[in-house]
């Protein structure tokens, strides 16, 4: 009786949380991955056994916001996305709307652990998050990449701190974090194209959806341009350079002759590759040039 018990009772926190994972599942490739990347490589320095506080302040962060983001209209989830918690039918919109404001204090009690940066950033994306998804934020195309890259800044500028032994970021670190924020408000509706149809129908307005063609080409020439940008800034040898201005003309070469849907979301994997390609870069100039 009591081994059935606790049977159930397991099952039950197993279940809680596998519906709290789902919330950020379909981020994990496109935001999780690359920010750590991207915080591991711009962190002042480097402590293999402090490097797991990097993913874990990201991942807080992006369940607030993701949380946030998907109790606003479950209905289209429903539709384009059925798998999530919500539409799935594993809570209600009530108790994440309730889970979704807990996770603001949760998010400034675990960056205090990690110093006045680390708060800063997190009361950053709070509000940030309130603008884009409370405050409809998310309804313009370029209030949306322009707010999309600043919350994207503050999980680099927590999570570089987070995963520093010393709870800091640099000047370096800075530069890449703000580097980084222009090129994903520049190259973010990669990730909307094979949304486009969705986003038509519910009236969402994306670059994709009011400019069509100019966003696709924007991929074809943006890509290859940062590319060559970053190699600079970053001081990469020519092959490397080489090499990433190649495989960025052939990830934006995709958007414009590839369109459909399946095209476009094997297109975003590539994209979600260049952009952690891109990350790592600071950490090169780190290891080469960096004192």
């Amino acid at each position: 009786m009591f081994s059935q018990a606790l049977t159930v009772r397991a099952d039950s926190i197993a279940r809680h949380f596998e519906t709290v994972f789902l919330f950020t599942q379909n981020d994990i490739r496109t935001t999780l991955i690359p920010v750590t990347i991207f915080a591991l490589s711009a962190a002042p320095k480097y402590n293999p056994a402090h490097a797991w506080n990097a993913p874990l302040w990201i991942w807080f962060h992006l369940l607030q916001f993701n949380i946030a983001n998907q109790i606003q209209d479950p209905e289209e989830d429903r539709k384009n996305k059925p798998s999530r918690p919500i539409p799935a039918g594993r809570i209600s919109v009530d108790s994440a709307a309730d889970m979704r404001w807990v996770m603001v204090p949760v998010c400034l009690l675990l960056s205090l652990w990690y110093g006045t940066q680390a708060v800063l950033a997190s009361t950053v994306f709070a509000a940030l998050t309130i603008w884009y998804n409370e405050l409809g934020g998310d309804k313009m195309g370029l209030s949306k990449n322009v707010l999309t890259a600043i919350l994207y800044g503050c999980l680099e500028v927590g999570g570089t701190v987070a995963g520093s032994p010393d709870s800091c970021i640099d000047m370096a670190g800075a530069l890449a974090a703000a580097i980084s924020s222009t090129i994903y408000a520049t190259t973010l509706h990669a990730q909307d194209f094979k949304d486009e149809e969705g986003d038509r129908l519910t009236g969402r307005r994306t670059l994709p959806t009011m400019f069509p063609k100019a966003a696709r080409f924007s991929m074809m020439f943006g890509l290859p341009l940062w590319a060559y940008a970053l190699s600079r800034i970053w001081k990469t040898d020519a092959l490397s350079t080489t090499a990433f201005v190649l495989y960025s003309a052939f990830v934006g070469a995709r958007f414009v002759m590839y369109k459909t849907v399946g095209d476009d979301k094997q297109s975003c994997k590539f994209y979600s590759l260049w952009h952690s390609l891109g990350h790592l870069l600071p950490g090169y100039w780190r290891f080469f040039y960096g004192v």
